[in-house]
């Protein structure tokens, strides 16, 4: 495969609108929040314990296989150019960067794409609800 160049965009919903994107991955719904639990509430994607709970939800993993191959699928289009995916969650803190950080390492790692990386929501306070 080719290396191609990819931007990748975690975010909250309940921060703001998705982020313009070629593909949007919107895990609220189908994948366990990991905010639930009291003790991953106040955590982040930047921690092993959220990490572990967002990669370890039956679904995630195929999920971030099927991702892959659909920027692939989006970058051999006969008007190729960057790809921007954006993956979304409630707060944009847990499953959405976290997911979107193992979409960056599996595409480095196979094909050594240009990945860009941004967790828009991931600083901003837990949303009480």
């Amino acid at each position: 495969m080719t290396a191609i160049e990819v931007v990748i965009v975690s975010f909250g919903y309940l921060h703001g609108e998705p982020p313009p994107a070629h593909l949007t991955i919107d895990l609220r719904d189908h994948f366990r929040d990991p905010h639930i639990s009291p003790d991953l509430r106040y955590m982040t994607a930047d921690d092993e314990p959220v990490r572990t709970a967002v990669l370890g939800t039956p679904g995630i993993p195929d999920l971030v296989e099927a991702a892959v191959v659909a920027v692939h699928a989006y970058a051999s289009g006969p008007s190729a150019g960057l790809v921007t995916v954006a993956s979304g969650c409630a707060g944009g803190r847990h499953r959405a960067p976290v997911f979107a950080r193992e979409l960056a390492k599996r595409l480095l790692r196979q094909d050594g794409s240009l990945v860009s990386l941004h967790d828009r929501d991931l600083d901003k306070p837990v949303v009480q609800r």
